[in-house]
């Protein structure tokens, strides 16, 4: 199979979508993109999705949870707001985010059940409906391919940049294209967090097939990366598919698994832009703990160091203090003996046998400084091993989220 390659191009590259953005005057500035609209004109379109793990999920989250079940996957549109998160609303959230569905669904043909919904923004606070319904109809009336391009700037918050990413690949003598786009810098954890993506294909591949790989793929990006340990109330992940290649992808097919290959491929590209934008953040970190018992134990380890605040915090002022690093991995409920525990920063030894390296603090530094680094735990008792994708913890997060609301 060739290779995935990386391509300009926008959520509305592959065959059969377009979409549009406004500003709807849900943000606190004015004139800020923060409403739009993604379509599939296939009308055989299948999608899937992946929502939040919190128990306090949004409306929108709700829904579009719902309208998967009862559409079996057959979703075309998805309406998208930012700076409002329709969360902890009461009956009035889903009386929104029900308006919202309706009404797109009467102004492109469709089905209610066929249109997804998702929010991003404050939580607890009202958002009115007639903002976003009295909206699309020039949404509506505004969605081009070329005009998909603007969909991943209105979905920002926080975030400092747009993060986008399309693939191509050639199957059978045709072009198949994957893209998408993601946002999220802040109440990021692993298991989703508070993070927007929207994936777009023109592979052919019955939704049930869809959800299995997004899944997968999700599973091996989104749910690996961690800001500052919090998981959000409206974590949406939607993958739709217009199949309008021509190739088809059943289970268990070489097409399949190189489809997976590429939304992984993308998904993890778009997970690391989240991490790099991390609120406040400065460096992105690859984590990576081997030589675990189980592969269970592994991602315990993995996930206690990648969301304790003393080993971000120390990345951010560049020390090599390792023992936090030691530490987390202690209190994780994993096995293991802390007296075979190596550590390395980009290949410099810090720890070894569970002891002072002997490291040069001057040269510990300078790997530290840089804004990638790569931490690697050894343990050295077995084979399981895990993956995470983190951020360091600096005062610009405080700066952030003290005044987040107001």
């Amino acid at each position: 199979m060739p290779n995935w390659k990386n391509i300009e191009g926008h959520i509305g590259t592959p065959e059969g979508f377009c979409g549009s953005a406004l500003s709807a005057g849900i943000k606190k500035k004015k004139d800020e993109l923060d409403l739009a609209l993604i379509y599939c004109e296939a009308v055989e379109a299948t999608a899937a999705g992946m929502f939040t793990t919190n128990r306090v999920a949004a409306a929108p989250v709700e829904l579009s949870r719902q309208n998967l079940k009862l559409s079996r996957g057959k979703a075309r549109v998805v309406v998208v707001n930012a700076g409002n998160a329709n969360a902890c609303t009461g009956s009035e959230g889903m009386r929104t985010a029900r308006a919202a569905a309706r009404s797109a669904a009467a102004l492109l043909g469709v089905a209610p059940r066929e249109v997804l919904v998702a929010s991003t923004g404050v939580i607890g606070v009202p958002l009115n409906a007639d903002l976003i319904t009295k909206k699309l109809p020039a949404l509506a009336a505004n969605l081009t391919a070329a005009n998909a391009a603007a969909v991943a700037r209105a979905i920002l918050t926080t975030d400092t940049f747009p993060k986008t990413c399309v693939l191509q690949t050639t199957l059978r003598g045709k072009k198949v294209t994957l893209a998408g786009i993601a946002k999220g810098a802040g109440m990021i954890h692993p298991r989703m967090a508070t993070m927007l993506s929207f994936i777009t294909t023109d592979l052919a591949i019955a939704a049930p097939d869809l959800q299995k790989l997004l899944r997968g793929a999700v599973n091996d990006s989104f749910n690996r990366i961690s800001v500052d340990g919090d998981t959000s109330t409206n974590d949406t992940v939607i993958a739709m598919a217009s199949g309008l290649s021509g190739i088809k992808a059943p289970p268990g097919s070489p097409e399949a698994a190189h489809f997976l290959r590429g939304l992984s491929e993308l998904c993890q590209a778009l997970a690391r832009m989240i991490v790099r934008d991390g609120e406040g953040a400065k460096k992105l970190v690859a984590l990576e703990v081997h030589g675990v018992r189980t592969q269970a134990d592994a991602d315990r380890i993995a996930r206690a160091i990648a969301n304790s605040p003393l080993v971000k915090t120390a990345i951010a002022g560049s020390d090599p203090n390792w023992g936090r690093i030691l530490v987390a991995a202690g209190y994780s409920g994993a096995k293991f003996d802390p007296g075979r525990a190596e550590i390395h920063v980009n290949g410099l030894a810090l720890c070894r046998r569970g002891l002072d390296a002997g490291f040069s603090e001057a040269a510990a530094k300078k790997e530290l400084d840089r804004s990638q680094i790569t931490i690697r735990l050894d343990l050295g008792q077995g084979r399981g091993s895990a993956r995470m994708w983190m951020c360091d913890l600096t005062h610009g997060y405080i700066t952030i989220n003290a005044s987040y609301r107001t």
